[in-house]
């Protein structure tokens, strides 16, 4: 067979794999959170709700984060979760986003005492698995934007949780860092696959934490 029919043909198993590679994810991703992704005024209720960290900018929420806060804070001001599990990484190069997040859902409202801190939520991943085997959650409302919602939802659901996911606004921000998101986020999807067939274990593995179960029995009746 001469050699440009031999490098065409691998050529296209190539790309045939790689399509495969993000294909595949993809629609396992899809089907996951299929029926499960909702506007905050519509979504059900849940004891918990899990806001995912994002960058921060002189100890305070960027864009992308104050659109998560905003929308947990109303989940939580119109009783659709009692307990809010903060989950992102405390040394992160923009700076802390737990004491971020926390600081900026005590403005808005949120109860201190109902605010749970994990600052080793390092990656979409280690956030969902860490919320059921630390903190022992076991159905729980998961707040994102849009476009990185439906890998959350497959994530936390492959992890044990009945989850559902609460679609977060940008709080503003450009356009172009929109679509810049949404492209990396369809470049991660084979390695959320990944990470949920091998049942990865998170960078930091810690004993069980009853700080969620705590906050829960001894919430007050609003």
């Amino acid at each position: 067979m001469p050699l440009v029919r031999v490098a065409d043909r691998i050529g296209r198993w190539t790309a045939a794999a790689g399509a495969a590679a993000v294909v595949g994810p993809a629609l396992w991703i899809a089907a996951a959170a299929l029926g499960r992704m909702h506007a905050p005024d519509r979504a059900p209720t849940a004891p918990v709700v899990v806001v995912l960290g994002a960058r921060v900018h002189a100890g305070r929420p960027m864009k992308l984060l104050q659109g998560r806060l905003d929308a947990t804070a109303r989940l939580i001001h119109d009783g659709k979760a009692a307990v809010v599990l903060v989950s992102g990484d405390a040394a992160g190069r923009s700076g802390d986003e737990i004491a971020a997040m926390v600081g900026y859902l005590v403005e808005v409202g949120v109860p201190r005492e109902r605010i749970v801190a994990d600052p080793f939520g390092l990656d979409t991943h280690d956030t969902c698995v860490r919320a059921a085997r630390t903190f022992g959650i076991g159905h729980a409302l998961f707040v994102t934007q849009p476009f990185h919602l439906p890998r959350t939802v497959a994530l936390a659901r492959a992890a044990g949780i009945d989850a559902h996911g609460v679609c977060a606004g940008r709080a503003g921000g450009r356009r172009t860092t929109l679509v810049k998101n949404i492209v990396r986020e369809i470049l991660a999807y084979p390695k959320a696959a990944r990470d949920a067939l091998l049942d990865r274990d998170p960078k930091v593995c810690s004993p069980p934490d009853d700080s969620v179960t705590v906050a829960l029995s001894s919430r007050r009746p609003d």
